[in-house]
């Protein structure tokens, strides 16, 4: 999927400490150092993306990343909502008007905190990204929550929020035309105003009338890109990964996420599942705890034996949960990623996740050295 070159957008999806993030950069690194032009785009705010690439920080301008070993880019940028919904305003108003709206108080609270607004500006940043036909790829680190996939109804949440009664009432005097439809208008618009700015206050209900008065012209030009987006998302183009490990409370989450997508009709390209922890060699629980007790006192050997019979009971356990998943989505693509010891943190680390995701199983050269060791 990294080598086809019809991949254009990546979306990776799942619940929180799935390796999720870890995932995103892997894969984007991976696709560098194969030769093409990459950008990840992460929505967590826990900047680990960062410090897996050796950045200091993140910004909502692509980084490039050095230290590759290929003739690939691989570049990385982390959302800032508010900075995205104030390049939108600058592009669908002239410059006088742009700074009038970004300028109202309830411009200020809605851009950073209004509900639906990181979702909403999580796909104006990749459509911005798409549309400049800069990258081979795309990839986008979702944020760790169910609501990872609340941007798939941004577009129909900012619809229904930008044709609401309020709306339509706030903007009322702004769309009246001649002078008795205004008289109606301002009416109704003031028996609605002294109703609400009971509850509100008046100086909020001021702040937002003149904000959406200001606004009212972007409205169409702001739905528009949305559905765009939407549209792109459900495109050939584009896939999308559910990111789980083999624990009961992940493989829930990863089941809702493939059911919402197939719902959706998203394309769906697999699940990667993350952290297993596969056998080494072929030998019984039970057997490797007989030859263990059997030992002749506290050796090396009998470590080992223990080591390996936990080691199956564990990979035995993971099995069981992930035959339930399984069995509920059988025509889900499945890529098992083995542990790794220690924390993800420079660009060897996530190569070395790249390899693994690749391999789909256990790396020989660790198999190999981990059957040695047994022996």
């Amino acid at each position: 999927m990294l080598d086809d070159a019809e991949t254009r957008i990546l979306v990776c999806c799942g619940s929180g400490g799935v390796g999720k993030t870890t995932t995103s950069a892997a894969l984007a690194m991976r696709a560098a150092e194969r030769g093409r032009k990459v950008v990840v785009l992460t929505i967590d705010p826990a900047r680990r993306l960062a410090q897996a690439l050796g950045l200091g920080e993140l910004s909502n301008e692509p980084r490039r990343v050095a230290g590759l070993d290929a003739d690939g880019e691989l570049h990385a940028m982390m959302l800032d909502m508010r900075r995205t919904f104030d390049e939108m305003v600058y592009a669908h108003a002239d410059p006088d008007r742009a700074e009038k709206i970004i300028a109202t108080p309830f411009y200020q609270a809605i851009s950073s905190s209004f509900s639906g607004t990181q979702e909403y500006m999580a796909m104006e940043k990749l459509g911005q990204l798409a549309a400049t036909g800069h990258w081979d790829l795309i990839v986008v680190d979702t944020p760790p929550s169910r609501s990872a996939l609340d941007f798939l109804d941004a577009p129909q949440r900012m619809s229904d929020f930008l044709d609401g009664r309020m709306i339509r009432l706030l903007s009322a005097p702004a769309r009246a035309g001649g002078r008795g439809l205004r008289r109606i208008v301002g009416a109704g618009f003031q028996l609605f105003a002294k109703a609400v700015s009971t509850v509100i206050g008046g100086a909020m209900l001021a702040d937002a009338s003149a904000f959406v008065q200001a606004f009212d012209t972007m409205f169409g030009g702001f739905r528009e890109r949305a559905t765009a987006t939407y549209s792109l998302l459900r495109s050939p183009g584009t896939a999308f990964l559910v990111v789980a490990t083999p624990e009961p409370d992940a493989l829930r989450e990863a089941a809702y996420f493939v059911d919402r997508l197939s719902t959706e009709d998203m394309p769906l390209a697999g699940l990667i599942l993350n952290r297993t922890h596969p056998v080494l060699a072929r030998l019984s629980a039970a057997k490797a705890r007989d030859a263990a007790d059997n030992a002749n006192g506290p050796t090396l050997a009998a470590a080992v034996l223990r080591l390996h019979a936990d080691r199956v009971e564990l990979a035995e356990r993971e099995d069981r949960l992930f035959s339930r998943f399984a069995g509920a989505h059988p025509e889900v693509a499945v890529a098992r990623v083995p542990a790794v010891a220690g924390d993800i943190a420079n660009l060897d680390g996530l190569r070395e996740i790249g390899a693994r995701l690749a391999a789909d199983g256990y790396p020989e050269h660790e198999r190999s050295a981990a059957l040695g060791a047994a022996r």
